[in-house]
């Protein structure tokens, strides 16, 4: 199976287990979180996946997700690109606060607008629109042309820089991505046809002990 991309946010943070805003900050997987990324890795085993080259953020929830997978693959060497483009919106002010101490400070509606907005910004950070657009032109220039060229490409990121790939791989509304949920370690696999469309989309869901 070529022209394969493949997406997948990291397994459970530390601060995601604390109901922190995380952003740019740095923690690692949680046990759960590793465990997640390796049952991605046995879901992508199972598919018969091989990938020719990864990208994903600078952020070591990320990497460390991807490394996981990868191992499971048995391709621990396989090419590497990590780049800030990719990286979780930067949630400013916000970023370390735990939410519902935010929504003690600015109130509850208006964390929600920050949260669930497509073009608003929290204060000193980046709304899913800002995010965007630092992750499409990346996906454009870098992700798409691997992909183009007939290989499988996996790309381990966050909520929303995989948010904004997802809204214009199947081309949703601002209001529909809004309402898309991305779980931690839940692959995405896309067959993309030669001019970047969708052609088939699976999600790869754990199945229930």
């Amino acid at each position: 199976m070529n022209n394969v991309l493949v997406l997948v946010r990291h397994g459970q943070s530390e601060w995601n287990k604390l109901n922190l805003f995380t952003g740019w900050r740095d923690p690692d997987l949680t046990p759960l979180g590793v465990d997640e990324a390796k049952r991605a890795g046995d879901l992508l085993k199972a598919e018969g996946l091989h990938f020719d080259i990864a990208f994903t953020s600078v952020l070591t929830r990320a990497n460390h997700t991807l490394e996981l997978i990868l191992d499971k693959l048995g391709q621990q060497k396989l090419e590497t690109i990590r780049n800030q483009a990719l990286n979780e919106r930067d949630y400013g002010e916000l970023s370390g606060l735990n939410k519902d101490d935010a929504r003690k400070r600015w109130g509850e509606e208006q964390v929600l607008i920050w949260r669930r907005s497509y073009d608003v910004q929290p204060p000193g950070g980046e709304s899913l629109k800002d995010t965007a657009a630092r992750v499409l032109p990346y996906y454009k220039s870098r992700i798409w042309p691997e992909v183009k060229a007939g290989r499988n490409v996996i790309v381990a990121a966050h909520g929303n820089s995989i948010r904004a790939l997802i809204m214009y791989l199947e081309e949703l509304s601002a209001k529909e991505i809004l309402e898309r949920e991305v779980a931690t370690g839940v692959p995405i696999i896309y067959r993309l046809t030669e001019v970047g469309q969708v052609a088939e989309c699976r999600e790869l869901a754990h199945k229930a002990a």
